[in-house]
């Protein structure tokens, strides 16, 4: 099954407590500063974002001081008490997401391991795409495995950013149940595009090139 579906990395994703301290942990790091999105009105957050190559990007996200509480748990775990704990002492990579042209047949085919979640249909301006959220917001594998996206049209975040010349070097994650994760992966055709080892707590990092040489996220 595994070698039908097709999925593209498409961009990472770092949670911070409030967008301005989330650009300025990426500007510290990468010596480029993420250019302000938009608003996702349906999850009560807003993000910035930072192109990291043809259809590739970083996304700044949080919560929209100014939105509107959704009447159910906002996506990435950004309700939980735990997360909130976690972007208090600092800004941080969280998770990543991965396109696919069929979302709900790659969705269906990898749902009775790690469950991504049901697919919903979202917009920020003139983008439009579907996107997996389980229904309690959690990240799905604690954020190493990624979330699925159908782009609508040829629309895409990163190609309407300027290219400031960083690359993604490595993606690479840990987790107290490596197996189960790399099982998920394997599924998504991932095995490769993120190594997963043990460690006693999930952990996910993305090395990238920058113009001040490697740095890592």
């Amino acid at each position: 099954m595994s070698s039908r579906i097709k999925t593209r990395f498409d961009h990472l994703i770092v949670a911070a407590a409030t967008l301005d301290e989330g650009e300025d942990y990426v500007e510290a790091l990468l010596g480029a500063r993420p250019q302000p999105g938009g608003k996702h009105v349906a999850m009560g957050t807003h993000n910035s974002v930072l192109r990291l190559g043809p259809g590739e990007y970083l996304e700044v996200i949080a919560i929209d001081p100014q939105g509107i509480k959704p009447d159910r748990p906002r996506w990435f775990g950004l309700d939980t008490p735990a997360m909130r704990k976690r972007l208090a002492e600092s800004p941080r990579l969280i998770h990543w997401a991965v396109n696919t042209t069929d979302i709900e047949g790659v969705r269906r085919a990898v749902s009775e391991g790690i469950d991504p979640g049901a697919a919903y249909p979202m917009q920020r301006g003139a983008f439009r795409w579907q996107i997996t959220i389980p229904d309690d917001g959690h990240l799905p594998g604690d954020g190493l495995v990624p979330t699925l996206i159908q782009w609508a049209g040829v629309r895409r975040p990163a190609n309407a950013l300027p290219d400031v010349g960083i690359r993604i070097a490595a993606i690479a994650g840990a987790h107290p149940n490596p197996g189960d994760v790399r099982a998920a992966l394997a599924l998504l055709g991932l095995t490769d595009t993120m190594p997963v080892t043990y460690s006693d707590a999930p952990r996910i990092a993305a090395m990238l090139h920058t113009h001040r040489g490697t740095a890592t996220l």
